[in-house]
């Protein structure tokens, strides 16, 4: 059964934004992340819906999807979003293992669709030595066909391509690799986040305005700001383009504050959701949304 949220929620409930919120768990039943929500003050969730490190998973029956979507509704959730599990790879060379792929990230929508999720959130892929170019063909390819099969669309689902470092041979840490992937699958029902570690250590700076301006210039031509529709808010353990993964909280990494202080600002973003995955669990996530949440509408930053 997919129930819609926006059916059920009455408007005078849509919080406006910016929409801070993290990525919790959901140990103990979906509705826990409700719970964790509560505790932190937030309107935003991230979850896995399944083991990220599992290929397969239990279905979700129709009783724990309507409990959550009432727990949410209760919650005034405003945004879900639904990471998908970290063993997928749509650009695989391997057509076994691509095909093993595919068919779990079909999985994903349908998990996310039952779960009433606004955006589905995927790592692109790694070309594993066939390069940039093939591989962002074969994620476009089987992005196309999951979509085609499940279609998002109809539970108001986007799926959303994330900005990778370029760790390895990650593909998506070029804005060229998203607005290919975009063009080539040619579906409304595909957008962008961008994890603000990510881009750093992949080389975009936006540490101070001059930087930031330039990088959201860069993916407005290059992408579009129409695609972005979420973001991953950490900082960086490691040094820019440093093409490595590290996420550090607020303010303790090479990123520094001025770069969120930016990024709340914006007025283009502001409706936005925005994601923290920094280490430390609930309590470092209160340290950093209370950082957060003092930088929106910083009198410095005008």
């Amino acid at each position: 059964m997919i129930v819609q949220l926006y059916s059920i929620m009455n408007k005078k409930d849509i919080l406006q934004g910016p929409f801070l919120g993290a990525h919790v768990s959901i140990s103990g039943g979906f509705e826990n992340s409700i719970k964790q929500a509560k505790i932190l003050g937030c309107h935003a969730i991230q979850i896995f819906s399944k083991n990220q490190m599992r290929w397969s998973a239990s279905d979700i029956t129709d009783q724990a999807a309507e409990n959550f979507i009432e727990k949410r509704e209760t919650g005034k959730i405003r945004y879900l979003l639904i990471h998908d599990s970290y063993l997928i790879n749509l650009g695989n060379p391997d057509e076994t293992k691509r095909a093993r792929s595919a068919a779990a990230f079909s999985d994903e929508i349908k998990r996310a669709k039952k779960l009433g999720a606004e955006y589905l959130i995927f790592h692109p892929g790694s070309h594993l030595g066939i390069g940039d170019d093939a591989c962002l063909k074969l994620i476009s390819d089987s992005l196309k066909s999951a979509v085609s099969k499940e279609n998002p669309s109809e539970s108001n689902l986007m799926i959303l391509i994330e900005t990778t470092a370029g760790q390895g041979t990650n593909v998506g840490y070029k804005f060229e690799h998203l607005a290919k992937i975009i063009e080539l699958t040619s579906n409304e029902s595909i957008g962008v986040c961008i994890d603000t570690c990510h881009i750093f250590a992949a080389g975009y700076d936006i540490r101070n305005k001059e930087s930031y301006n330039e990088t959201m210039g860069r993916f407005e031509n290059i992408v579009g700001l129409r695609y972005l529709k979420a973001f991953h808010i950490n900082d960086s353990k490691t040094k820019f383009a440093s093409r490595v993964d590290r996420h550090a909280n607020i303010g303790e990494g090479f990123i520094g504050t001025d770069a969120f202080r930016f990024l709340l600002n914006d007025s283009h973003l502001t409706v936005l959701p925005m994601i923290l995955e920094t280490p430390g669990g609930l309590n470092a996530y209160k340290k950093d949304l209370e950082t957060l949440s003092g930088l929106f509408q910083d009198s410095s930053y005008m």
